[in-house]
């Protein structure tokens, strides 16, 4: 063989050789799935925190969510969907979602977050440090701080004397309870306004408006996340003051509310998933408890119920509606 056939051979392996090798390597597609309530700016901060981490639907990564809404019967039907599909992870919101995603499946990890629940005592982790199994997030679990919303309560309206709860009868008893003893010891009577599905806020606000409640604290679930728009409109029209643990509840024009910036839970929640799909084991990656809490103002809600805010309630405030 002549050398310039050589040469030329040799040319043609060192072109060929990139496309044989890039041939062979096939890029996995990072299939995520979803169990969710509803859509809203707490998807919208949990995608922001995925896009920046480098995930990107139809390039590298592919979306699998699943909606539930009101429909908890649902929950597990869709569970068992992101199951079949064999998600390399699935994130689940609320504490229908995680329990429906835990039964179904014990090997696929899971990422959850919670406001309502305690991850050990129902059984998903061993330990808030070392979780185990599949399962790892991000919880609240302080009833307590419904002690708190009592108490900005009665800044806000000092001669508040009967406080309604709202809260909702699947999940938020042990947050009804600590609630219940903090009314309590604030010298106040209370009402107990439980909720099950949509349809029960309307009569809630009309209890307590028959009862004379002077406000009403509304306590976290999914079901009442969702319906924040129409329980602010709903206290607004029975001219009640109200709270909740919910910081974007005041942007759908309720009051006030005081607890973690969700969205920003929604958007840590992100890097776990990444964490999850660059090989860390879920059990291995520590559960998170919200460090900081938000007070959020709407005075333009306030005006419209004649309730003048106190100024030093208000320089406390992390954020102010006017």
């Amino acid at each position: 063989m002549r050398r310039r056939d050589i040469f030329c051979l040799l040319g043609g392996a060192a072109v060929s050789w990139p496309q044989m090798v890039r041939a062979q390597q096939v890029t996995k597609i990072a299939r995520i799935g979803f169990l969710l309530n509803v859509h809203s700016e707490l998807v919208a901060a949990l995608m922001e925190g995925l896009t920046e981490a480098g995930y990107v639907e139809g390039q590298n990564t592919r979306f699998e969510t699943r909606f539930h809404g009101a429909m908890l019967e649902r929950v597990v039907q869709f569970a068992n969907e992101l199951v079949a599909l064999k998600c390399d992870v699935i994130f689940t919101a609320g504490p229908y979602a995680v329990e429906a995603a835990m039964r179904a499946t014990g090997t696929i990890p899971i990422v959850g977050i919670d406001l309502e629940s305690d991850p050990v005592k129902t059984g998903w982790a061993s330990s808030l440090g070392r979780p185990g199994g599949n399962f790892t997030g991000l919880f609240l679990d302080l009833p307590e701080l419904g002690g708190k919303m009592v108490e900005l309560l009665k800044e806000a309206k000092p001669t508040l004397t009967a406080v309604a709860v709202l809260w909702d009868f699947n999940v938020g008893e042990v947050q009804f309870r600590a609630t219940e003893a903090a009314v309590r010891v604030a010298g106040a009577t209370l009402l107990s306004l439980p909720v099950r599905q949509s349809k029960d806020f309307e009569n809630a606000f009309e209890r307590a408006v028959h009862e004379r409640a002077d406000a009403v604290a509304v306590l976290s679930s999914p079901l009442i996340f969702g319906q924040r728009a129409e329980i602010a409109d709903l206290a607004l029209k029975s001219r009640l003051p109200t709270i909740s643990l919910f910081t974007l509840f005041p942007r759908s024009g309720g009051l006030m509310a005081y607890g973690p910036n969700f969205a920003m839970m929604f958007k840590r929640a992100a890097t776990y998933i990444d964490r999850i799909l660059k090989g860390a084991k879920a059990g291995d990656i520590p559960i998170e408890r919200p460090s900081r809490f938000e007070l959020v103002i709407n005075l333009k809600t306030a005006k419209a119920l004649n309730l003048d805010i106190p100024w030093f309630l208000q320089q406390r405030a992390d954020e102010v509606i006017e």
